[in-house]
């Protein structure tokens, strides 16, 4: 993606750590020479060499499914907290802007063996159970329950490269602390603008 250097994020442990805790993006692969894209969590973590991965899966009835083959490089988009930045907020008249944060990541596709794909389903449930008051776990799934696994396809992507933008108005610092007052009178959304602007000024 177009990302002007003074918004580029090079800090790969920030990077990651972004992935853990935005971890549901669209993998995007091509189908009859058109563009596809499926909203679907993608865990980030290593294979068995310690290389690192995206880890998905999708269901077989997903057209998607039929052009994910091993080797072939996928993008898969991740949004992170995004607003509309107002330039009555600024100290000069300006044009209003957009602040965001996003990574793509490109990688080659590996399907999983159905151990694999089992392991990291326990992996994925077990991680979003963690915060509920009665977590459940795979484990306790009966065997009609789990055949439903049979209608999934699973996969690893091997991350080859890594796009991560910060468009935090880093251009206008004098006017940061007048946009994130703002910012912080608003929604949820605009609040973790303010709280992202914050710590890229810390």
């Amino acid at each position: 993606m177009f990302i002007p250097e003074h918004y580029k994020n090079n800090d790969l442990n920030e990077i990651h750590n972004f992935l853990k805790n935005n971890s549901f993006g669209i993998l995007i692969n091509t189908i009859d020479g058109k563009p596809w894209g499926t909203h679907i969590p993608l865990e980030i973590g290593k294979n068995r060499n310690g290389k690192d991965v995206l880890v998905g899966h999708i269901a077989k009835a997903n057209p998607q499914s039929k052009n994910l083959i091993d080797g072939d490089e996928v993008l898969c988009i991740f949004n992170g907290p995004h607003s509309y930045v107002s330039s009555s907020w600024y100290q000069q008249e300006e044009v209003p802007t957009w602040n965001y944060v996003a990574v793509h990541v490109y990688g080659s596709v590996k399907i999983q063996t159905p151990e694999e794909l089992t392991n990291a389903l326990y992996e994925l449930v077990d991680k979003h159970e963690k915060s509920s008051e009665h977590p459940i776990s795979i484990n306790d799934m009966s065997k009609k329950t789990m055949r439903q696994v049979t209608g999934i396809i699973g996969f690893e992507i091997i991350i080859n490269d890594i796009q991560a933008v910060n468009k935090l108005s880093q251009s206008r610092t004098q006017d940061h602390p007048k946009i994130i007052e703002e910012l912080e009178k608003q929604g949820a959304a605009e609040k973790a603008v303010a709280k992202e602007m914050r710590r890229l000024n810390s």
